[in-house]
């Protein structure tokens, strides 16, 4: 069994971003993890790590998985990196050091502390002697007093108080929000951290060209209607499912039994899939697609392997509103 890459813990932000696609891949496959298993070299319990975000998986798990619900693997591959950069620390490694501030000296006037060298005092009595010179001539010709030296440094480091009180409050500020969002909400829970925007998929076929499709393989599956639902005498559910992106219906069941069968008929033309196996019983069990026009009376029918009554639902796919004339 091939070793799972990454540690376990608390998932990082990265590695659900990753998940999140694993799982809407897996959903498109319509693969129950048995199956998963079957058709990779990856055990049901990695697959369920995998796809919940509690290890990053190996690379070849990623491109399995890609092959199966026939997505091009760039897209995934590209959030592996990122989370197997991030689980391996080599996203912190590879950031430049910051080089650290350059501090100008203090100039003279500001320095809280008196020069001890007795050189470095005279240059500086010289210096300020030239500056208060500078700054009387300055004022002769302005018509101003200039302003002592003491109140000069005392305004620079009124100035670097107030920068350092704005800092600190900024950073307690940050602090009490990012509390307040941990804090539990009244359910108990903490509150979870927003899941990324998933990409929505264009349909692979529209009309007749879906005719006997996979709803999931051609990405007619995500956000469709559903026309009519039925849970049958022994508790057995099935939808009537129609896409409008796609322009065709089908029908899926669960809670079956290995042998029974589901069906779905649109302008007289039928589609239907059997229960395979026990593996398939677990998940939902989708029948190919068929072609349907709006306005179009569309039928489900259960039909189980005991040999009892077959059930059906019906549904009617809604006709868009007639526009109205122009008069000229």
């Amino acid at each position: 069994m091939t070793r799972p890459t990454g540690t376990q813990g608390t998932t990082s932000a990265e590695r659900a971003r990753l998940a999140a696609e694993l799982r809407e891949l897996k959903a498109r496959t319509g693969l129950s993890l048995a199956r998963l298993e079957e058709r990779t070299p990856y055990s049901k319990s990695s697959w369920e790590r995998y796809l919940n975000g509690k290890t990053l998986p190996p690379r070849q798990a990623v491109l399995d998985l890609c092959r199966l619900a026939h997505e091009p693997a760039a897209r995934c591959l590209a959030l592996w990196e990122l989370a197997e950069s991030e689980a391996s620390g080599r996203a912190r490694a590879e950031e430049p050091p910051t080089a650290p501030a350059q501090q100008s000296p203090p100039s003279p006037a500001s320095s809280p502390f008196p020069a001890t060298d007795g050189a470095t005092a005279g240059t500086t009595d010289a210096d300020a002697a030239k500056d208060a010179a500078n700054a009387t001539d300055t004022a002769k010709a302005t018509g101003t007093a200039p302003a002592p030296a003491d109140e000069t440094g005392h305004a620079v480091r009124k100035g670097a108080v107030a920068a350092l009180v704005a800092a600190v409050c900024a950073l307690a500020t940050g602090a009490v929000a990012l509390a307040l969002f941990l804090l539990p909400h009244p359910g108990g829970a903490p509150r979870p951290f927003p899941s990324p925007p998933q990409p929505v998929l264009a349909p692979l076929c529209g009309g007749a060209t879906c005719e006997g499709g996979d709803p999931m393989a051609l990405h007619c599956g995500p956000h469709p209607a559903t026309l009519a639902s039925h849970h049958t005498a022994a508790g057995v559910g099935m939808e009537l499912r129609y896409s409008k992106d796609c322009g065709a219906s089908w029908a899926r069941v669960w809670g079956a039994h290995v042998g029974d069968r589901i069906e779905v008929t649109a302008d007289g033309r039928s589609q239907s899939a059997r229960v395979k196996d026990a593996d398939a019983a677990k998940d939902y069990v989708y029948t190919p697609m068929a072609a349907t026009r709006p306005g179009t009376a569309v039928r489900a029918c259960f039909r189980p392997t005991t040999g009892g009554q077959p059930e059906c639902v019906e549904g009617r796919v809604t006709a868009p509103p007639p526009t109205a004339a122009t008069v000229h």
